[in-house]
């Protein structure tokens, strides 16, 4: 299992924008696979810093849904109006659980 956290800034003004936008493409995360659970953060010292979490069940599931033609549009959307700067993603790798000494 993988979480991808993904750091936006918005362009102020457009914070409303962005979070409508996160809960329509919240409906192609749920369906495409391999994905367990998303989440929108937003920074509460500035308004327009986001964090979306993302989980996984493999860096492969996670990577053919940003080639898709769905992750494209809405990349392309929010790069042209929306996005403040290049937005920035960090791959957190979840080890297996270790049992006790001796099992």
């Amino acid at each position: 299992m993988i979480t991808v956290g993904m750091n936006y800034k918005v362009i102020p003004g457009k914070e409303q924008d962005f979070e409508d936008k996160f809960a329509a493409v919240i409906d192609a995360l749920n369906v495409a696979e391999g994905h367990t659970e998303s989440k929108l953060w937003r920074d509460v010292s500035e308004d327009n810093s986001y964090l979306i979490t993302s989980d996984w069940n493999d860096e492969a599931a996670f990577g053919a849904f940003i080639r898709s033609d769905e992750f494209r549009a809405v990349t392309n959307w929010g790069s042209e109006q929306i996005l403040a700067g290049r937005p920035s993603h960090t791959v957190y790798k979840h080890s297996s659980p270790v049992g006790p000494p001796g099992q």
